[in-house]
């Protein structure tokens, strides 16, 4: 194993330089060898926005607080990035037009909403409109069956108002 493998062991995997890199958000293809708690698509039309950027991080960040103890928690900053999980892809359309996927996902659409120009016809798999800002694709990535995002996720976004806005 050289110094660069130990410093970088994603390889071309994730994005080594990418200025979204410092929050510790990966910038990967939609099928990422590692698995990362979430990641930023490369392939996406559009870049985040800053505000965005937080809000990538802070999932990441709710991930590990919800899911991991304190031990483990200082054992994933030994690696600059995050790993151990099943992967969310977030990938980005344009301005305020966002989708997601889990990498485990063998059926129905690939991304969730779907590609803008399979919305409104016969293969808007599942009927999911969009376009949808990011919350509210990370608000649908914390929903199960209830239809309603789950209350550990709304509690992290009603104590982080600076990242969220406020809004729970």
């Amino acid at each position: 194993m050289t110094a660069k493998t130990k410093a970088w062991p994603f390889g071309t995997d994730a994005d080594e330089n990418d200025p979204l890199t410092v929050l510790r958000i990966p910038v990967t293809g939609t099928y990422p060898r590692w698995r990362y708690i979430a990641t930023f698509d490369r392939d996406s039309e559009v870049r985040p926005t800053d505000a965005e950027a937080r809000m990538l991080a802070s999932y990441i960040e709710e991930y590990k607080e919800h899911w991991f103890n304190d031990w483990y928690k200082a054992k994933l900053l030994e690696r600059p990035l995050d790993v151990d999980a099943v992967t969310h892809i977030f990938h980005k359309w344009a301005d305020g037009d966002w989708s997601y996927r889990v990498v485990t996902w063998e059926y129905g659409p690939f991304w969730v909403p779907v590609a803008p120009q399979l919305r409104g016809g016969d293969h808007d798999y599942l009927k999911v409109a969009g376009p949808l800002s990011l919350e509210q694709v990370m608000d649908r990535a914390h929903t199960l069956s209830s239809g309603e995002p789950m209350q550990h996720w709304l509690d992290w976004k009603a104590t982080h108002p600076e990242i969220f806005g406020g809004v729970a």
